[in-house]
């Protein structure tokens, strides 16, 4: 695989081609992905495989022709996808193949999880299994019959090569077509059947703690008391999990809850997956110590990891935390941000043709840095060493933490913690030199909503307004340039286009970041856009039934609209929607949009149920629906230190039932979005706090340590 074959100079070529004078099947040198602005699609333009990107101009050819149709979904920083392309895609015998049996689509499941979504419910259905990249055999009709994650170029133990796969796929088709089609409408109506039961009856459903109890026990249960995480081999961080064992810490009285969230949290960050020279974190860990990661890093994790360590300090005041949230935000501010605000998607695992190259080292390599006895300490601290741990070399892991450590040596913690951090510093700089991995550097609006969200959180908990002010860049990124005219939300930006309807995900999750940014900054242009946003989402996702389908319905079907309940690497769409529908009637006092967000729990519980430890964001929304929960309305006019110092005992403390509204007389928009504030101001020129719980309101309170007493009550 040449440096260059999957890398972000790549992408940046093929994105600067001229194809205004190419013909539409992209010419000799390209095929019809050159058009296209995903950074994955383009990664297989100068395939020889005929790929056409979705649309009804590929199903329309396939009819036309009487061929099925191969769709191949991955993502531009997926390892094995471009394993695959090396091996499959990029060899002309494989392309001809392809090209002579089938229409073939290319799909990033990144812009499309409508078409993921769909596609990869076939593939569990037909394998118990998934996966990317995920290739499914449709017919023109979009019934998928056939479905396979990685396929070898030759055959592998029992698993076939590519080429006798599709020769016997095609041949089927030829010979048997009656069986392929009788497959691909019984997984259709498989589909359509799922899509039904996951939504139950709210009616006969009554919110409380049972649950909540179920869940913390089912964690407990699989919870790696050892290592840390819940299960073996392969452990994703999967951190909403985590914050929901906070809540459950609280709600619950379960020292375990909050043991299972910090400890996991701990081995995250001293293990592999964890970046200790640039910060951040890799999408997981292939072995269950989680020691070595899979080295893609995506947008989406360092955002929910930021939120739940954000918990995680605020319920434990640990230092540890805090600066897991600083870190992370320091690497998507310095290596995820573009330039006009918005955060980028993720970068690849592969650089200069290998996984992990650019996350390697050796001892010699690092004393090549350090020096000698500088370089002797840190590979002994980071595991470092001749034998390595990855393929000869060695990721960087903190097996012990530095205080450990330091009594292990025999000197000062603060000592040791200065040489180490010297010495990530000037790796660091070292490996800056390197050739990095692939960026890819497509915004989506979904991913954005859960890093602004983080960034507002992390502003609050580290007392700094650059995170703040970043957060509120990327909101007004997209509210500039990521909708239409009629305001509708589109999904993806890229190189000065905004495409693709918004789906559910980026609707709710855009509004979390939202109503983050407001409960950080209390400007109320952020609180009107997710009030005016989630109403539309309303309109364009809901049904009778009371949750949400996943898909708009101004926007393409494919097959099934959708209905997801349980969480994946994201969080479900449906469980945002409840939790935003819930804070939002607490700060608005709007009894209908809270009714509204219960029976998206309810409808969601029956599921939800079974899969008690995959509904994580549900079970936070429940447990946000069973309170108590309370608004606290601060007004201040000249007196920002006491405002201020009301704010910091607030803003110390682990109070996710709690929400925040400022008043200002001055912003008449504010006053016009929640009766809330009609009469609440400051009292003899001093910063006033207002508590509320439901219709009621407590006496006002004017400094912060009568505030902190009506907290602890």
């Amino acid at each position: 695989m040449s440096q260059d074959l999957q890398g972000t100079d790549r992408i940046a070529r093929l994105s600067a081609v001229d194809t205004s004078s190419l013909p539409a099947d992209g010419g000799e040198r390209y095929n019809r992905l050159i058009f296209e602005k995903s950074p994955y699609l383009l990664q297989h333009a100068e395939n020889p495989v005929d790929w056409h990107p979705w649309g009804e101009e590929a199903f329309d050819l396939a009819q036309k022709e009487d061929k099925p149709v191969l769709v191949s979904i991955g993502y531009s920083t997926c390892h094995w996808c471009h394993v695959m392309e090396h091996e499959s895609f990029e060899n002309e015998e494989v392309a001809a193949v392809i090209n002579r049996l089938f229409v073939p689509i290319k799909v990033d499941r990144e812009e499309r999880p409508d078409v993921d979504n769909t596609y990869m419910t076939a593939c569990q259905l037909l394998t118990g299994g998934g996966g990317w990249p995920l290739n499914v055999f449709l017919t023109p009709e979009k019934q998928p019959f056939y479905a396979a994650t990685y396929l070898p170029l030759e055959a592998r133990g029992e698993m076939a090569g590519i080429i006798d796969i599709l020769e016997r796929i095609g041949s089927t088709w030829q010979s048997n077509r009656q069986q392929l089609l009788q497959s691909g409408q019984q997984l259709t109506e498989s589909l359509t059947k799922l899509e039904g039961s996951a939504t139950g009856d709210a009616k006969n459903q009554v919110l409380d703690e049972a649950p909540l109890r179920q869940a913390y026990q089912e964690f407990l249960a699989s919870f790696d008391k050892q290592r840390g995480g819940f299960g073996e081999a392969p452990k994703f961080p999967v951190p909403h999990n985590l914050s929901l064992l906070l809540r459950l810490w609280q709600r619950l009285d379960e020292e375990n809850a909050q043991a299972m969230a910090t400890r996991t949290l701990q081995h995250i960050r001293l293990s592999g997956t964890y970046d200790h020279i640039g910060f951040g974190v890799h999408r997981y860990a292939v072995d269950a110590y989680w020691r070595v990661p899979h080295f893609e890093k995506m947008l989406y994790d360092q955002a929910l990891l930021c939120l739940a360590a954000a918990d995680a300090f605020q319920a434990t005041r640990d230092p540890f935390f805090s600066t897991m949230v600083d870190e992370i935000s320091e690497y998507v501010l310095r290596d995820l941000t573009d330039e006009e605000g918005g955060f980028y998607s993720g970068e690849d695992a592969d650089s200069e043709g290998a996984e992990g190259t650019f996350y390697l080292w050796t001892p010699q390599q690092v004393q090549e840095v350090l020096g000698h006895e500088h370089g002797t300490v840190f590979s002994h601290c980071y595991e470092v060493s001749d034998v390595g741990n990855f393929e000869g070399k060695n990721i960087v892991r903190l097996e012990m933490d530095v205080n450990q450590w330091a009594s292990w040596f025999g000197i000062e913690p603060q000592r040791l913690g200065e040489v180490l951090a010297l010495g990530r510093q000037l790796l660091f700089e070292a490996r800056e030199k390197r050739i990095r991995p692939h960026r890819d550097d497509k915004v989506l609006t979904s991913w954005n909503g859960l890093m602004i969200a983080a960034l507002a959180r992390a502003a609050t908990v580290l007392d700094k307004t650059e995170l703040l002010d970043a957060a509120a860049a990327s909101a007004e990124f997209i509210l500039t340039n990521m909708r239409r005219e009629d305001g509708r939300l589109l999904r993806r930006y890229r190189l000065g286009e905004a495409a693709v309807p918004g789906f559910l995900e980026d609707y709710a999750f855009f509004c979390w970041g939202l109503i983050e940014l407001y409960q950080a900054g209390f400007d109320s242009r952020y609180l009107e856009q997710a009030l005016k946003l989630t109403a539309d989402m309303e309109r364009l996702f809901g049904d009778e039934k009371g949750n949400l389908f996943d898909s708009a319905s101004d926007a393409e079907k494919v097959l099934t609209r959708g209905r997801t309940i349980l969480d994946s690497a994201v969080p479900a769409g449906n469980s945002a929607a409840a939790w935003n529908l819930l804070r939002l009637a607490a700060l608005t006092g709007d009894r209908a949009m809270a009714d509204r967000g219960e029976a998206i729990i309810k409808t969601s519980l029956p599921q939800a149920q079974r899969f008690p430890t995959g509904t994580s964001l549900l079970y936070t929304a429940l447990d946000f629906a069973l309170g108590p929960h309370q608004v606290i309305v601060l007004a201040a006019s000249d007196d920002q230190a006491g405002l201020q110092a009301m704010l910091a005992a607030l803003r110390e403390r682990f109070l996710p039932g709690t929400l925040v509204l400022r008043a200002d007389a001055d912003d008449a928009r504010i006053n016009d979005l929640t009766p809330l504030l009609h009469g609440k101001e400051a009292i003899d020129g001093k910063a006033t706090a207002y508590l509320c719980r439901g219709e009621t309101c407590q006496a006002p309170v004017t400094d912060a340590e009568a505030l902190t007493a009506l907290l602890d009550n």
